[in-house]
């Protein structure tokens, strides 16, 4: 695919095409152009908007600015230990059995 712009605007507006017999409607063709080239010079505007963000975000990412902080996919830590604490307790009563449990309390 080639990247290179082949008209600007101005070339655009300026195109002179040749009258036929059974040509287009000069009105229209002009109406169509007017939109082709509104819409070329915000594509252009956008184009460098977007490449001002982008420098603005590899300045703020080279700085540390703009790092993101985001939540642990792991569970709650609290939930975690109580779930540990309790299936320890269930295999401590399954080994040496509820008198052993009842003798530390």
């Amino acid at each position: 695919m080639n990247n290179r712009v082949q008209l600007t605007g101005k070339d655009i507006l300026e195109k002179e095409f040749k009258t036929a017999m059974r040509g287009y409607n000069q009105e229209e063709v002009d109406e169509f152009l007017d939109t082709v080239i509104q819409d070329y010079d915000a594509f252009g505007q956008e184009i460098d908007r977007l490449k001002q963000e982008i420098a603005r975000l590899k300045k703020s990412s080279a700085s540390g600015e703009g790092k993101v902080r985001t939540r642990s996919t792991n569970p709650v830590p609290q939930q975690a230990n109580y779930d540990v604490l309790k299936r320890l307790s269930n295999l401590e009563k399954a080994v040496f059995g509820s008198k052993y449990m009842n003798a530390d309390s």
